[in-house]
Order: structure tokens, then sequence, then C-alpha cells
């Protein structure tokens, strides 16, 4: 048999990945460029979370976004941009009441998760967590 495959790299993971790892880009230009490097090893999508620089933790600043899209696209890379609208969709049940949230919940409108990629080129690919995840 003969299969395609397409290959998406999410060059920092989701959640807490700094911590785990000091090899994971946190600054715009090293997201970029680990994307940049993926797309050059073969993968077709690279799919993007941006981080705080100072902190390493994940961050919704659209002005992250637009730095990491624009180093992308001004690096000539034929690689398809992927951008998370994942965070903000986490939910994390309370121990005394499971309906209630409880400590790591973050919980935003659907406008709020897709506000970085408004302005951006419409030749990028969003992609919206909408299912049940766990990280461990």
């Amino acid at each position: 048999m003969n299969y395609e495959v397409i290959v998406s790299c999410a060059v920092t993971g989701a959640g807490d990945t700094v911590g785990k790892s000091p090899l994971i880009p946190v600054t715009p230009e090293e997201v970029a460029n680990a994307a940049i490097e993926s797309a050059k090893a073969g993968a077709a999508i690279a799919h993007i979370h941006v981080r705080d620089p100072e902190t390493g933790k994940g961050s919704r600043d659209p002005e992250l976004f637009k730095e990491v899209v624009d180093r992308i696209r001004s690096s000539d890379t034929d690689v398809i941009i992927n951008l998370t609208s994942g965070m903000g969709g986490d939910w994390t049940p309370s121990d005394q009441d499971p309906a209630m949230p409880g400590p790591g919940t973050d919980m935003i409108s659907a406008e709020e998760r897709l506000r970085h990629v408004q302005g951006l080129p419409a030749r990028n690919l969003f992609a919206l967590d909408c299912g049940t995840l766990e990280f461990w």
C-alpha cells in the first residue's frame, strides 16, 4: 500500500512544556526558527503556540503571534501556518462541586480565543480545540 502523509509539527507543544525541557522555543524568533526548521525537515504544517518571552508560559498576545507569522512568511519557507486558538478553553472541575470551575480553569469567550488571528493573512490555518483533552 502507498500512503500519503502530512506532517504537522507543534514546535512548542501545549501546556507547560517549557518546564519539561530547556529545548522548547520561547521567544517569537525561536518559535519561528523552529517552525522553519521543521518545514525544512519535511513538516507541511507548523502548529503555533506562543510564549511569554519573560516567563515561558503560554500567551494570547496578538503581537507575539504576528511576529512569529511575519518571521516565518519573510523566510519564504513553504509551510502552512496553523495558529492555535485552544488557549482559554481549559476546564478543571472543582473538587467540592464538579459542576463548578476549580483551580487551573481558564475559560474565555470564542471571540477572545480568536482575537490574535484577526488581521493576519487569510492564508493561515487556525485550529480550535473543542473537545476534551487530558494533559499530564
